[in-house]
């Protein structure tokens, strides 16, 4: 009894035995297929993904002319955020040939010849301070021109007006002489620029119609300008000067200079012109704009002959037909400055002879006729 006993528990001890080894040998066969699908789904998706990636198409493989066709459509804060991508788009982002375009657009009705020269004498100056860091800093510590250069940042306008803070555009350095600087520096109103200011210091009713010299800088976050007058030892100053009463300065004539009047030959009643006033001598020239009208003895109607006497009536509507300031008479013949001291002096007229002048000066007319 005791031998069958003994008999059976061996058989079961047996049996637990295989079972255990079957259980394992399950076991690892299972883990070792789950090992072997896990790395060919994992070969599978990188093979795919590899596959996927030698198919798609870097925007730098596309021709060059293709690519320039795509950075043209793209809008200045667009062309900014590019440039933070790679090398070779910061290069292709910054070329003259894009923000020609976006500067004409912008800023090309201001710009005349007195701003550009402005410009170019801005980036002769800051050129000049860098060629004496760079000779400088070889034989001792960055002097403050060369610590100026390094810390500008053209873009700032783009951290508040376009949302561009994070891309890293606003810290990059565009070339000193480049047209991407130069768009950037008049966004952000660090570079001061002659213009002409239509109705100064807020349409004061001495000023009105009329046209001063004045150094403008733009301010983004009102799309207006900051204006600065000057004359006679006083400055004055003026904000949120609007674009429709700006125009470029002229570079032919300085504000304290007399204009070279070649039209007053050819002036008729009801043409209409521009001529120089200052209130005395130690003043700048403001433009006037104003209608030549008829001679007293004429009656404006039949046999007129105003247009061949020796004298022009130059009229100013915008003031009241009893007003000091409502007209006044000069030679048409080797005219200089007139005046005196109690009405100002006259200097030189340039008859306006586009639609687009005169339109704009009728713009600026006041609601009411000055004393």
């Amino acid at each position: 009894m005791e031998k069958q006993y003994l008999t059976f528990i061996s058989f079961c001890f047996s049996i637990t035995i295989c079972g255990f080894l079957i259980v394992s040998w399950l076991a690892r066969s299972i883990i070792r297929n789950g090992i072997r699908t896990l790395t060919w789904r994992k070969e599978t998706k990188r093979k795919k993904k590899n596959q996927e990636d030698e198919n798609k198409m870097s925007l730098l493989d596309l021709p060059d002319l293709t690519l320039d066709c795509i950075l043209e459509k793209l809008s200045p804060s667009e062309l900014c955020a590019m440039t933070s991508v790679c090398s070779e788009l910061r290069d292709k982002c910054v070329s003259d040939h894009l923000w020609e375009k976006h500067m004409e657009t912008k800023w090309g009705r201001l710009m005349g010849d007195a701003a550009i020269q402005e410009w170019k004498s801005h980036v002769a100056t800051i050129m000049r301070c860098l060629t004496s860091s760079s000779s400088s800093s070889r034989k001792s510590k960055p002097n403050w021109s060369s610590r100026f250069v390094a810390n500008l940042k053209p873009f700032a306008w783009l951290s508040s007006n376009h949302g561009c803070e994070n891309r890293g555009s606003s810290s990059y350095l565009a070339p000193i002489d480049s047209v991407m600087y130069w768009y950037s520096n008049l966004e952000n109103g660090k570079f001061w620029f002659p213009a002409q200011v239509y109705n100064r210091e807020n349409g004061h009713v001495g000023f009105m119609m009329s046209c001063y010299d004045a150094k403008i800088r733009y301010d983004f976050k009102t799309d207006t300008f900051q204006a600065r007058y000057s004359a006679h030892g006083r400055r004055a100053a003026e904000e949120k000067v609007t674009w429709q009463r700006l125009r470029p300065s002229q570079d032919d004539t300085k504000s304290r200079d007399l204009h070279v009047s070649d039209c007053l030959h050819g002036l008729r009643p009801g043409d209409h012109f521009e001529i120089q006033w200052r209130r005395t001598k130690e003043f700048p020239y403001g433009w006037w704009f104003g209608i030549v009208g008829h001679l007293q003895n004429c009656d404006g109607v039949q046999n007129c002959r105003c247009d061949s006497d020796e004298n022009v009536v130059m009229e100013f509507r915008q003031f009241r037909p009893e007003s000091p300031w409502r007209r006044t008479v000069i030679k048409r013949k080797d005219h200089r400055e007139t005046g005196n001291e109690e009405n100002g002096f006259y200097g030189g007229v340039k008859k306006l002879g586009t639609e687009e002048e005169i339109s704009t000066w009728k713009q600026l007319w006041p609601s009411q006729a000055l004393d």
